[in-house]
């Protein structure tokens, strides 16, 4: 595991699943970990497990200055921001294009894609001026992959990931890391939604095709490391046999 002691990193989306088990591997890491979601009693209980190196702020990531505010709490608190892990993303609405209804699939892609520019657009001008910083997007194969009934997942995981690659683009020159991680299907609540939709193959998958949060959590403190260089400016895929290995995670 990477050794981040002294270091701070932002979690969006961070009271449940992946952003809670990576707020645990963050903090086992040695890094003070800001975390930031709307279920603030979720968060509060969260921060107190973690303890000292823990804090709480309730954000709503499609408010961007909801977002620019949590950057500033982490700032505030620790004089620096080297990691921004934008995590925050629903799967809803789960419905054929005919049918869906508009104002979710708006919701869907305030948090799933503007959420994710909001974060880079509160935290890039931090990094450069400190020279350095990672920015990590928890992305999908949604984001390349069309699937029925998904139009809106997959619409804003595919704008986000294209975010990862423009930031990489004006960013790397500054000092800054810009990558995605693409972790497949995951044991976290999503999966209960997707399950009860019956809609595409993902649904009837049984549980034993997911993999657990703490496999998405340790590749997000790898992916802070020289050893994921090679991913700039795009995803890595916790599919590739070859990426568990680095990560030291499942067969």
């Amino acid at each position: 595991m990477q050794d981040l002691s002294g270091k701070c990193v932002l979690i969006t989306g961070a009271s449940a699943g992946i952003g809670a088990a990576g707020a645990r591997a963050f903090v086992a890491a040695g890094a003070k970990v800001v975390l930031a979601a709307r279920r603030a009693e979720k968060l509060a209980d969260l921060a107190a497990d973690l303890g000292p190196q823990a804090r709480a702020i309730t954000c709503d990531v499609g408010d961007f200055a909801q977002v620019q505010g949590a950057v500033q709490a982490a700032v505030d608190w620790a004089g620096r921001l080297d990691v921004l892990v934008n995590n925050a993303g629903i799967i809803t609405p789960i419905a054929h294009l005919h049918s869906a209804d508009p104002t979710e699939w708006a919701k869907a892609m305030d948090t799933n894609l503007r959420g994710v520019f909001h974060g880079m657009r509160a935290a890039i001008p931090i990094m450069r001026a400190q020279g350095h910083g990672t920015i990590i997007t928890v992305s999908s194969g949604a984001a390349v992959n069309p699937m029925e009934g998904w139009s809106a997942y997959c619409a804003s995981k595919a704008g986000a990931l294209m975010l990862t690659r423009v930031a990489h683009l004006e960013e790397a020159a500054h000092g800054l890391r810009v990558l995605g991680l693409s972790p497949g299907t995951v044991a976290t609540d999503m999966q209960v939604v997707i399950k009860a939709s019956g809609i595409n193959p993902v649904s009837q998958l049984g549980p034993s095709a997911h993999i657990p949060p703490d496999w998405a959590a340790k590749a997000l403190v790898w992916m802070c490391g020289a050893g994921a260089d090679a991913w700039l400016g795009r995803d890595v895929s916790l599919r590739d046999t070859d990426v568990r290995a680095k990560v030291g995670v499942g067969p």
